[in-house]
């Protein structure tokens, strides 16, 4: 019944490594898509992209047995750090990451330079957050499958 955050910015294979888990037959899911997030609007008028957290808090109660892996980077994860066993931060260098935007065929986010220079902006402010609250990284520069056997061997540790 352990529950795995997965995060870390748009490139470094969080969304590669969800899908090799589910096809070894873990429960996975992305929270970029479907019912798990929602825009808002704060106080300073900006639009941000995060977690329904009912959505979220129904997911991680409901989950009884085996894995499961969640992946995802919004403001409000850190909300539920507690009631992950672990939260992976997946990291690259930043001219890997933008050559696998660049690359990807099935998520156009990184195409334009305004998104690239976002991603930068990101891997120098937000990940430096992300990776206070990781109990694990891992460098993606390894193979995919390296990367997704030290995903489940934390299913096995718990």
């Amino acid at each position: 019944m352990t529950k795995v955050l997965i995060t870390g910015m748009s490139g470094t294979g969080k969304s590669a490594a969800l899908r090799l888990l589910s096809e070894r037959g873990h429960r996975t899911v992305d929270t970029d898509y479907g019912p798990w997030n929602h825009w808002v609007t704060g106080e300073d008028g900006e639009r941000e992209w995060v977690w329904r957290e009912d959505a979220i808090a129904d997911l991680l109660a409901g989950h009884r047995e085996g894995g499961l892996f969640v992946s995802g980077c919004t403001s409000n994860q850190v909300t539920f750090y507690p009631d992950f066993d672990h939260i992976v931060l997946l990291s690259a260098p930043a001219d890997v990451i933008l050559a696998r935007v660049a690359a990807r065929t099935d998520n156009p986010y990184g195409k334009r330079p305004e998104e690239r220079q976002e991603i930068l902006d990101n891997l120098a402010m937000i990940e430096p957050l992300l990776r206070t609250g990781a109990t694990l990284e891992i460098d993606t520069r390894a193979p995919l499958d390296e990367v997704v056997a030290r995903l489940e061997a934390l299913t096995q540790a718990t």
